[in-house]
């Protein structure tokens, strides 16, 4: 880089002339000043030159003052003394700009190291992401195929236990097999041990006392029917009657329950309503046979004895019936009378207030529940028609109007008589009502 000094012209002190060759000088100066500034490979160039330039106005101070010292007159500042204020200034500014420059040179630089390093750093915290997540799922697969593993361990240890158990139970029956067959070839050799164990392993050891000696044939024919609400004659008939639906076969693991004890416990049940937990230690069973027991012998009930024993009168029964029922109580051309009871029972889980009994709750003065029964009996006291299920809630006339009973009245199977009933019941063509003082209407 040039020096500005170099390519000023000198100048003489003083005089005119002086001023307009300081002119000259000063664009002279400004034109080998911007070139020298264009040609500035650094901002330390630039400083040198605005140095230099420094230097040279100070110089140009010091040789005014020699003039002063030579004894030359103090004179004014020309144009070409305050123009050099103006070089400095334009000198500094130019080297201002110039380290802005190179200050954003470096910035720019440094922002571009700065990105890369960003997404550097990005692309490692995406490859340690997938990285993790491929590590997470093999470790999730190694757990399914461990808990799928044990699950079917666990299937072929059940199976296992199952077919263990079975076999256990095979060996157990034909081995109590094998004791009772040798204990009836030999009874001396059979102690009580072995039948005692047999019948720890399946059958509680019960008292059957009370129900051997009703079922003995010296029972007393008075304390049976009041036991059972019926004679031994009519409990054998029964117990014929049912005999091929209520009676099982005996096991290797036990013998099966006669079916005189089956049809007994049904009707000591029905007759006297006790607890299930009584009726099991009166007969020496258990509760849930006893329960079982009890409807087993009522589905048999329904489907044989009922349709045998519950007919209606056909003609000639009808005739026979109307005879009986003027000779007796003298009112002609009726076969039966109809009453309507309600049979208590628990509070069900659905329509609980259909089967509110809202007369014996006012009697007793307690809750009641029930379900209605509408029966129609002979002269002689056997029932001919029957209607049970009902809710309690329902009155009676309601009752008779979705009976079969009056299905069959309409349908014209009456015969030309009657039935008489109470207050509760409707005046119809086959219906007589009594009235509060007891003649029929």
């Amino acid at each position: 880089m040039r020096s500005p000094s170099s390519v000023r012209p000198s100048s003489g002190g003083g005089g005119g002339g002086g001023g307009g060759g300081g002119g000259d000088d000063d664009y002279a100066f400004y034109y080998s000043f911007f070139q020298d500034a264009a040609g500035a490979a650094s901002p330390l160039a630039l400083d040198d030159a605005a140095a230099t330039m420094t230097n040279g106005g100070g110089r140009r101070r010091k040789r005014g003052g020699d003039g002063a010292d030579g004894g030359a007159a103090p004179r004014k500042e020309g144009p070409g003394e305050g123009g050099n204020g103006r070089k400095r200034s334009i000198a500094k500014i130019l080297t201002s700009l110039a380290a802005l420059d190179a200050e954003e040179h470096s910035d720019r630089a440094g922002a571009a190291d700065a990105s890369r390093q960003e997404l550097a750093l990005l692309e490692s915290n995406a490859d340690n992401k997938s990285q993790a997540m491929l590590d997470y799922y093999a470790k999730m697969e190694e757990s399914f195929d461990a808990d799928a593993e044990s699950d079917a361990t666990a299937r072929s240890k059940r199976s296992r236990l199952a077919a263990s158990a079975a076999t256990t139970a095979v060996v157990a029956s034909e081995e109590g097999a094998a004791e009772t067959a040798a204990a009836t070839a030999s009874p001396s050799r059979a102690g009580g041990g072995a039948g005692h164990h047999q019948r720890r392993l399946w059958v509680k050891d019960r008292s059957r006392a009370w129900w051997d000696r009703c079922n003995s044939a010296d029972y007393p024919e008075e304390e049976f029917r009041r036991a059972f609400r019926m004679g031994r004659e009519t409990f054998d008939m029964i117990c014929d009657a049912l005999g091929s639906a209520v009676a099982k076969e005996d096991t290797m693991l036990r013998a099966a329950i006669p079916v005189h004890q089956r049809v007994a416990v049904c009707i000591w049940r029905l007759a006297t309503g006790e607890p299930l937990r009584l009726v099991s230690k009166r007969f020496g069973l258990g509760i849930s046979t006893c329960h079982k027991l009890v409807l087993e012998v009522c589905a048999a009930i329904k489907s044989v004895l009922m349709p045998r024993f519950l007919q209606w009168p056909d003609e000639s029964a009808a005739a026979d019936y109307k005879d009986s029922f003027q000779r007796t109580y003298g009112v002609p051309g009726v076969i039966g009378a109809m009453y309507t009871t309600h049979i208590p029972i628990i509070a069900p889980k659905i329509s609980v207030a259909a089967y509110f009994n809202r007369r014996h709750t006012e009697r007793n003065q307690k809750t009641s529940y029930s379900i209605t029964l509408q029966g129609v009996v002979a002269p002689n006291g056997s029932f001919t028609d029957v209607c049970i299920g009902w809710p309690g809630s329902m009155p009676d006339d309601k009752v008779l109007e979705k009976s079969m009973l009056h299905q069959r009245a309409a349908a014209g199977m009456m015969h030309d008589a009657w039935l008489v009933g109470g207050a509760s019941y409707p005046l119809m063509d086959w219906v007589l009502t009594l009235t509060k003082q007891g003649n029929a209407m």
